[in-house]
């Protein structure tokens, strides 16, 4: 692709070692070169995110500790997943994208790696929940919204889409092997894979990553050439102030409670509880772990999708129409799962897979039109929001297949929250024309 907009030669740094801008622009933009670096990263760090459904039976096997357990681990692991994010967007204001993203795949890698080692399950809750989760939480949608938000202007929902994909594209490159290596060769070579999952990227990061387009003296994408603005200090004072003044606008709630139940209905139900459940029906690891893969096909499809609408329909109502649309297909979810895959079940695999994470184009962009400079920061607090309904889910399911010996309960629970998420999304107000709302308005 290439961009028209030209940038001006008299348009100075504010910063005298900084690189001036270009006198004219590059024929395909740098910015498709970073957006293409972080796709691959989000895809290496998406290794981890497609195991711990595969861990809660053989674990439960070798350990004998509770789906219960289990499942409060994924949840530590998913809340910090969330909570995490805005003081990781916070700390790539202050130290660049590249310092940040490099040692959260780090850290990831080396959570992975000790679990090899465990024999208690609190070392479980410490390794996978804690040291997982924090890494991650550095490599979670923020990280898109940043970079996206630094180095676009145009293109901005196409982008949104193709980066969240991402993570579906790592799910559907990793879930098959992952499975086929659990089933074979036990847990333990599948948590090594992830780890060296983790570490392959670092590279590409620190060589291939740039925090700015002022870096390379360019304008962003579709945009006008701008300094890089200075190292903001205080990245956790920030991500807190930032919480407060979004606190006080009714967007804010509504965005993270629809982006609670979207993270329930997804991460903390389907990627944690799919497989398991299917088996409870007699359907072997392997081909449960094969439909999720599906999903990711299909999940590439529809995020890619939802970001070419999103750049030319209304957010709101984008959202209500996912929301609702994912409530009716879990509804039907526990009349389709059987021994075998049939017609039936490829059809919800198909159709829920389209709306996996549609909604994070429109969540992102409402973001965007409400909070402004800011938006990057209150996008990683409404994806808190998402994190702990997904680790909320992620306990409580496993706690429901204890003590009902079933998962339908959670499946019907999780439909009729779409149907209120779908509600919620209609209820944002739109943002004023020429303005941006800010604390209090």
């Amino acid at each position: 692709m290439t961009q028209t907009t030209e940038t001006a030669e008299s348009v100075e740094p504010t910063d005298p070692a900084e690189p001036p801008a270009p006198v004219r622009t590059p024929r395909v933009h740098r910015a498709w070169f970073v957006a293409a670096v972080t796709f691959v990263t989000i895809i290496g760090a998406a290794a981890f995110a497609s195991l711990p459904g595969l861990l809660i039976e053989p674990l439960h096997g070798e350990f004998a500790w509770s789906r219960g357990t289990i499942g409060f681990a994924v949840s530590v692991n998913l809340a910090l997943y969330g909570l995490t994010a805005p003081f990781a967007a916070a700390l790539m204001d202050r130290f660049g994208i590249r310092k940040v993203v490099a040692l959260a795949l780090t850290v990831i890698a080396t959570g992975s790696l000790l679990t090899v080692w465990m024999t208690a399950a609190w070392q479980l809750v410490l390794f996978w929940g804690v040291l997982v989760g924090l890494g991650s939480g550095s490599m979670a949608l923020a990280f898109a919204a940043t970079v996206t938000n630094r180095w676009f202007v145009g293109r901005r929902g196409l982008v949104t889409g193709i980066l969240t994909a991402a993570g579906a594209s790592g799910q559907l490159v990793f879930l098959p092997l992952l499975s086929w290596l659990v089933e074979h060769h036990g847990w333990r070579p599948a948590a090594v894979t992830v780890a060296l999952a983790a570490l392959a990227v670092v590279p590409f990061v620190w060589l291939l990553l740039r925090d700015h387009p002022a870096d390379v003296g360019l304008a962003p994408y579709g945009g006008e050439y701008t300094p890089k603005p200075a190292p903001v200090t205080g990245a956790a004072r920030r991500a807190v102030t930032v919480l407060f003044k979004a606190a006080r606008t009714g967007p804010f709630w509504l965005l993270a409670g629809t982006f609670a139940i979207c993270g329930a209905s997804t991460n903390g139900l389907v990627k944690t509880h799919f497989v398991p459940a299917a088996h409870d029906h007699g359907m072997p690891v392997t081909a449960a772990a094969g439909l999720l893969a599906v999903i990711g096909v299909f999940d590439v499809v529809g995020t890619i999708a939802s970001g070419w609408f999103t750049d030319r329909f209304e957010s709101r109502r984008l959202l209500a129409v996912y929301y609702a649309l994912r409530g009716v297909s879990l509804l039907f979810l526990p009349m389709l799962l059987a021994p075998a895959v049939h017609p039936p079940m490829l059809f919800f695999i198909v159709f829920y897979g389209l709306d996996w994470v549609a909604t994070v184009p429109p969540t992102i962009a409402l973001c965007r039109e409400h909070y402004g400079e800011d938006s990057a920061i209150v996008f990683g607090w409404v994806l808190a929001s998402h994190q702990v309904g997904a680790a909320a889910v992620a306990f409580a399911g496993g706690l429901a297949r204890d003590v009902f010996g079933s998962y339908d309960l959670v499946w019907y629970a999780s439909g009729a929250l779409c149907a209120a998420a779908a509600l919620m999304a209609l209820v944002i107000r739109r943002p004023r024309v020429g303005a941006v709302a800010t604390a209090g308005a």
